[in-house]
């Protein structure tokens, strides 16, 4: 055996399990909104070789079949891998590249809804004559003027949604998510996961085997007349739920997590301890099935539905990347807000990794007052962030990296 034959990592193993059970995961989010007007396939390429020394174990790419709308959320031909961010050639390319460099690209899986080819029941546009997975009104809800079921969750308006109780269907999706993976798609990323039940996202994960798989089940935080509620409990619960009906298969964006973290970082950090005296989003629950997040295409680029307060970001990162759950760092954050803030998320990935931080660490959490939190999680790092001056007691600590309100210490 020729002594440059690695052992197999847990990156390439064949058990879907084995990356969750590890927890030692960082992802990046490899787009924007505005991504489709940028070449991106070939943007992203050029990337892979720092997106790997920086430390990202997989990348999460936005929809790449053909679609509608130029952002790939209203898709038609799933089969057909020409797309607004570039050809299936250059696709290729990239899922090559990313493959050499080790780093796993996440699929951006849009079956919630599929716009059709041709009227039929109603003269809605319900049947999907004429390309790959040809299926007539019985794979459209009955809600959104199909001839199928009603839907097994909540409905994205305007278009047709698919009926996944449907056996056919889901053999269809089950082939070409298949397909996909044989493509270079590692991971999973669902979309629009509120929209069908968990039940069947379960069975997508059994039947295709994805190395990791992520569900985004967003819906609204507590709001009151004053503000974000402090007691988060059912919102998280709600995304707990989604996780336990996927058999735990998935993983999920900790929404929870990221609305609190917003608002604490506005001089309310008491926020980030529960009653329990937890970290307060599903995090504090469910650290190894939380994936942590400042913004995303939705509530930050140009959409901003919901953006993080932009002079704060490193505060959130500084949360993030030293906390349990699976963390994710935003394209924009990490390309285009300049070279400081890149390194800076460099620095705290480098801590995360050094000190074996992963998504089961333990959070003991100190100081949790109006202008500051810390917490020393692992036992191996602590950490502050906000205006208030704090330093942990004990020769052994000694500081690892800082920034504007926000610092890291670890073990000597």
């Amino acid at each position: 055996m020729s002594p440059f034959v690695e052992m197999q990592t847990v990156e390439e193993s064949t058990d879907p399990g084995a990356v969750l059970r590890n927890g030692r995961e960082i992802l990046l989010q490899g787009f924007n909104w505005e991504s489709h007007k940028y070449d991106w396939w070939r943007n992203l390429e050029k990337k892979v070789p720092d997106i790997a020394k920086s430390g990202f174990t997989s990348v999460w790419l936005p929809p790449a079949s053909n679609s509608f709308s130029p952002e790939g959320y209203l898709p038609q031909n799933l089969y057909l891998l020409n797309s607004s961010y570039g050809s299936e050639q250059l696709l290729k390319v990239l899922l090559q590249k990313l493959k050499q460099y080790k780093v796993r690209a996440m699929a951006d899986i849009v079956i919630n809804h599929r716009i059709g080819t041709t009227q039929g029941h109603g003269g809605m546009y319900n049947r999907y004559d004429g390309i790959p997975l040809a299926w007539d009104e019985r794979a459209v809800t009955s809600c959104t003027g199909g001839l199928g079921n009603r839907s097994t969750g909540d409905n994205f308006h305007g278009v047709p949604n698919i009926d996944h109780s449907q056996h056919f269907v889901r053999k269809d999706i089950i082939g070409w998510l298949h397909w996909l993976r044989s493509v270079g798609f590692r991971d999973f990323r669902f979309d629009f996961a509120r929209g069908y039940s968990a039940k069947y996202v379960k069975e997508y994960i059994e039947g295709a085997k994805p190395i990791f798989s992520v569900g985004e089940y967003w819906d609204s935080c507590n709001y009151n007349g004053y503000g974000l509620d402090y007691n988060q409990d059912s919102h998280r619960q709600r995304i707990i739920n989604w996780i336990d009906a996927t058999g735990q298969l998935s993983t999920a964006f900790d929404f929870t997590t990221k609305g609190i973290l917003q608002e604490a970082v506005k001089g309310q950090f008491w926020r980030l301890r529960d009653p329990q005296g937890k970290p307060p989003g599903v995090m504090g629950w469910w650290p190894s099935r939380a994936v942590t997040f400042i913004d995303n295409h939705d509530t930050g680029s140009t959409q901003a539905h919901w953006p993080f307060p932009s002079n704060h970001i490193m505060e959130g990162y500084a949360y993030i990347l030293t906390h349990p759950g699976i963390p994710t760092v935003f394209y924009d954050h990490f390309y285009d807000w300049g070279n400081s803030i890149h390194e800076q998320i460099v620095k705290l990935m480098d801590v995360r990794r050094s000190q074996d931080i992963h998504s089961r660490s333990s959070v003991r959490i100190l100081e949790a007052q109006n202008n500051l939190y810390s917490a020393i999680i692992g036992e191996k790092v602590c950490m502050k962030i906000g205006d208030g001056s704090w330093c942990p007691t004990g020769r052994e600590w000694t500081l690892a990296t800082c920034g504007q309100r926000y610092a890291v210490w670890q073990k000597q």
